[in-house]
C-alpha cells in the first residue's frame, strides 16, 4: 500500500510541477509569441486559464493559504511513510535548488509582481474574446 501512496504523492508532485511551468512558461510564451506573431497566444481559453491560476496562487498567498497539491501530496508523503518538507511546495523547491531561504511575505511579493505581469499582459497583448457558438442551441444534434 506503500508503493500506492508513493506514486500518488510522485503524480501530485508532476502535477505540481508542470502547474508551475505552465504559469511561468505562460507570460513567456504570450510575450514572445506577440513578437513572433503567434496567434495561439491571443486565445481567449488559453489567456483565462492562465490568468486564473496565477490569480489562484496569488490569493493563496496573501491568505497564507497553503497550496492544496502542496497539503495533498505532504499527506500521501506520510500515508507512505515518506518524509515530508515543512512548508509551501515552491518555498520549498526554491530553497532545494538555490540554497535560499527566505521569509513567506518575499515568495507573496514575488507571486504578486508575477500576477501583476500577467495581467498587464492583458492589457499589452490583448487576447481575442471568447466566441459562444451562434445558431446553435443545446438541442441541435446536427453537426455543423
Amino acid at each position: 500500500m506503500n508503493s500506492f501512496y508513493r506514486l500518488a504523492a510522485d503524480l501530485v508532485l508532476y502535477l505540481h510541477v508542470s502547474f508551475v511551468v505552465f504559469v511561468i512558461a505562460g507570460l513567456l510564451l504570450i510575450v514572445t509569441g506577440h513578437f513572433a506573431g503567434w496567434r495561439w497566444v491571443r486565445n481567449g481559453w488559453f489567456r483565462v486559464a492562465h490568468l486564473g491560476a496565477i490569480a489562484v496562487v496569488v490569493l493563496q498567498a496573501w491568505l497564507g493559504v497553503l497550496c492544496p497539491l502542496t497539503t495533498l501530496e505532504m499527506w500521501l508523503r506520510s500515508k507512505a511513510g515518506d518524509a515530508v518538507y515543512p512548508g509551501a511546495f515552491i518555498a520549498h523547491w526554491v530553497e532545494q535548488i538555490l540554497y535560499y531561504d527566505a521569509p513567506a511575505w518575499v515568495f507573496t511579493l514575488c507571486y504578486s509582481a508575477f500576477g501583476l505581469l500577467v495581467l498587464a499582459s492583458w492589457i499589452w497583448i490583448r487576447p481575442r474574446p471568447i466566441k459562444r457558438n451562434k445558431g446553435r442551441n443545446d438541442g441541435d444534434l446536427r453537426q455543423g
